[in-house]
């Protein structure tokens, strides 16, 4: 399996004036959380809210600013969360894919809007 990207719109929704950016990210069902580059966090005006540890695949832990909140689009869903502030790419991970219900094809290398679920995302409430 190779690695899978996706373009996501990313917007600063308490600074409405600012342009979203348009960014290709590496989606990672591994990772939980939406991660940016600094220059990304810089140009959206995010400020940190707090201070997260995050794991690397190398199993080293880094304490990592966490910034928000964002609105993250892909096609026809959106979903608003934090981010952590690290590396230099954007990587989509699971709490955003799940909120906006969206699925991982391996095989086509493809991120895409649930096929059962169309037109708006569905989730789990119990």
């Amino acid at each position: 399996m190779g690695l899978v990207y996706a373009n996501i719109l990313l917007f600063n929704p308490v600074k409405t004036e600012l342009n979203p950016i348009d960014t290709r990210c590496l989606v990672d069902i591994g990772s939980t959380y939406l991660v940016i580059p600094e220059h990304v966090a810089t140009q959206l005006q995010l400020a940190p809210l707090e201070t997260r540890e995050a794991t690397t695949v190398d199993g080293k832990s880094h304490s990592v600013p966490y910034v928000g909140p964002l609105k993250v689009t892909f096609e026809n869903r959106s979903c608003f969360v934090g981010a952590i502030v690290m590396g230099n790419e954007v990587l989509l991970g699971a709490v955003p894919i799940e909120d906006m219900d969206l699925v991982v094809q391996p095989k086509l290398l493809k991120l895409s809007v649930n096929p059962e679920s169309p037109n708006i995302p569905r989730g789990s409430v119990k």
